[in-house]
């Protein structure tokens, strides 16, 4: 075979190698589960046993991108507080296809039967410091932005996605270390028992915490289902900073290994 004739040849192998390589290069999932958090204790677990492709970071936060137990997954930290969790997962839901939203952490006991390390499955959730205050008090006016209108806007979680944590939830826990409930949110640490016994008779809550109200508002907007997973690190009383501290990280890893078996479910 003459040199004019191989050349060509050559080229034309060279060119379909690198064709094949494009097209068995791996395709992004068509949706992810969005798994979010408020601290780096709350998804240290879940990044552990998680399969990372890339990490993204948008406004100084870092979302990790791969699979977890087989599901592709964004997990994030997104930051303390109500506005730092609506951004987070406004973020998530704008850059990723989200099919679902677990939020994932640690929180403040309210009720009186769970205990300490027990978990909670938001049925809903309250904004329990949105409201008017004035000489006369404070006036909980939750999710009425224009302060008119009856107060008493509550934000319900996926029914599927709360019997699916529920589930997992006692399989790893035990039935009777688990709740589902009313979970209040504000942007304060409760470190006080006349509050809890206010958040307990005035919302019937079971936790207080300081992000899931704010992403179930994003969430609902957005028309994406989603679930607060909640384990108890203290009591939200006077001992609440001792307790959090001697705690809160074996919580935070008991409401991930809720989360994995949540993932396994779906799986099969």
């Amino acid at each position: 075979m003459t040199k004019k004739l191989t050349e060509p040849i050559l080229v034309c192998v060279i060119i379909l190698a690198l064709l094949c390589g494009c097209t068995s290069k791996t395709e992004e999932p068509t949706e992810y589960i969005g798994i979010i958090s408020a601290m780096d204790n709350e998804i240290d677990l879940l990044l552990k046993e998680a399969m990372i492709d890339r990490v993204d970071t948008v406004a100084d936060v870092k979302y990790h991108v791969g699979s977890l137990h087989g599901q592709p997954v964004v997990i994030t930290r997104s930051g303390i507080g109500k506005i730092r969790a609506a951004s987070g997962v406004t973020t998530m839901l704008n850059t990723y296809k989200i099919s679902k939203v677990i939020f994932t952490g640690i929180a403040g006991c309210v009720a009186d039967e769970p205990q300490v390390l027990d978990e909670v499955i938001a049925t809903n959730l309250v904004e329990h410091d949105y409201g008017i205050f004035s000489n006369d008090g404070f006036e909980w006016r939750s999710g009425d932005p224009g302060f008119g209108g009856e107060p008493g806007l509550y934000y319900d979680c996926d029914a599927q996605l709360v019997q699916l944590a529920y589930d997992a939830a006692v399989e790893v826990m035990g039935m009777d270390h688990v709740f589902k409930g009313t979970i209040a949110t504000g942007d304060q640490f409760i470190a006080n028992s006349e509050y809890v016994q206010k958040l307990r008779s005035d919302y019937d809550a079971y936790a207080c915490e300081m992000e899931g109200a704010a992403a179930a508002v994003v969430c609902i907007q957005y028309k994406i289902p989603f679930v607060v997973i909640r384990a108890l690190s203290d009591k939200a009383d006077g001992n609440a900073h001792e307790s959090y501290e001697n705690f809160g990280d074996t919580a935070a890893n008991n409401s991930s290994r809720i989360v994995i078996k949540m993932l396994d479910t779906v799986g099969k």
